[in-house]
């Protein structure tokens, strides 16, 4: 319903005009598969039709519906004028002006990783581009799918149902919450209690396979560059042989780097928190050397690189004393381990998780 009395019929969309004034109770109503309205800058939009159209999927923004997105927006889009045009039709109304912002009460890897981020060039469309062709041509990998994922991980990092490189398809469990619900259900997919052992087994299923269907062009040309160039030397079984060698040193190499920094912290269902706290709690840095940023592209800045995905990598030393700063002066956690530490703790969360599960498995 809308506040104090005023107009509370929302505009159709399409329209442009703002007909309203809304309640945060009236917009968080609005939620749900088929209907979804989110807040940016107190302006309610209704994107129920619009989610299949974005540009970065329907997920990403469907995470945020009945929420205020204004700082997620503010993140993830570059050129905020050029988005407003696909804004503006979707306008219904504004909060009531008593109404609270929620939104802030407190190598080839490592290249694709910067396009995909849209950290290179100003136009979006050069990223895309060059990010097509890197992970593409030069990885063998999907662009699509890695946007598909990542945007999503960024928007709610270690929520349940909500950031995939959570989703570890029953592999293992996470996290103080999810092993006990998996234990009180009686839910013995694998012997979770030996988790912290398989693990150095299981990566790929932490990394996962890409999956190349919707760039198969660009994909293509990798996997001919590679046979043409492999398979006279090696055979097509020792060119097979070398690609997955090389994709399992890969694949612990980005686990190590990624989960370090996520793994050990908390991992839960949504909780609606404002966009600064949701990205502290997820993520932790790793501290400065030279081996450090070497082996982590610069990406041991975890924190600041969620809190600034578009900025480029190297740059993320020198805000990190001024996010450190603000964080001590609100009271928020700011964690920074050595490399060993974080290596350490992925494995002992590993294990303390899989000793939940046992305990909910065998006494509730």
């Amino acid at each position: 319903m809308g506040g104090g009395g005023q107009q509370t019929e929302p505009a159709e969309p399409g329209s442009g005009k703002a007909a309203g004034v809304y309640t945060w109770e009236e917009v968080q109503k609005h939620r749900n598969r088929n209907d979804q309205w989110l807040v940016v800058n107190r302006k309610v939009y209704n994107i129920s039709q619009w989610v299949k159209r974005h540009p970065g999927g329907s997920r990403v923004i469907g995470h945020f519906a009945g929420e205020d997105a204004t700082e997620v927006f503010a993140a993830f889009h570059p050129d905020q004028k050029f988005v407003q045009k696909f804004l503006k039709p979707l306008l219904i109304g504004e909060l009531v002006a008593a109404e609270p912002n929620q939104d802030g009460n407190k190598s080839a890897g490592w290249l694709q990783h910067d396009f995909g981020h849209l950290s290179v060039f100003k136009k979006s469309k050069w990223n895309h581009l060059v990010h097509k062709f890197v992970i593409g041509h030069l990885k063998g990998a999907s662009a699509n799918w890695w946007n598909h994922r990542h945007f999503q991980h960024h928007a709610k990092p270690n929520i349940f149902k909500k950031d995939p490189d959570i989703n570890m398809m029953d592999i293992f469990v996470l996290g103080n919450t999810q092993p006990v619900e998996y234990g009180i259900k009686k839910i013995k997919h694998y012997p979770y209690n030996y988790q912290h052992h398989y693990f150095f087994l299981g990566m790929l299923a932490l990394r996962r396979l890409e999956r190349v269907e919707e760039d198969l062009a660009w994909a293509s040309t990798y996997y001919i560059r590679y046979f043409y160039c492999f398979v006279p030397l090696y055979g097509v079984f020792g060119s097979l042989a070398l690609m997955m060698f090389v994709r399992f040193l890969e694949s612990h190499w980005f686990v190590w780097v990624t989960q370090m920094s996520h793994l050990p912290k908390e991992i839960d269902h949504e909780r609606r928190q404002d966009w600064l706290t949701m990205q502290l709690q997820a993520t932790c840095n790793i501290e400065q050397s030279f081996f450090n940023d070497w082996f982590s592209g610069h990406l041991n800045f975890q924190i600041e690189h969620h809190l600034f995905p578009r900025m480029p990598r190297h740059n993320y030393q020198l805000v990190a004393p001024q996010v450190r700063e603000l964080c001590e002066k609100h009271g928020i956690p700011y964690e920074t381990k050595t490399l060993w530490q974080g290596m350490v703790d992925v494995v002992r969360s590993l294990k303390t998780s899989g000793e939940l599960w046992l305990d909910a498995y065998l006494h509730k």
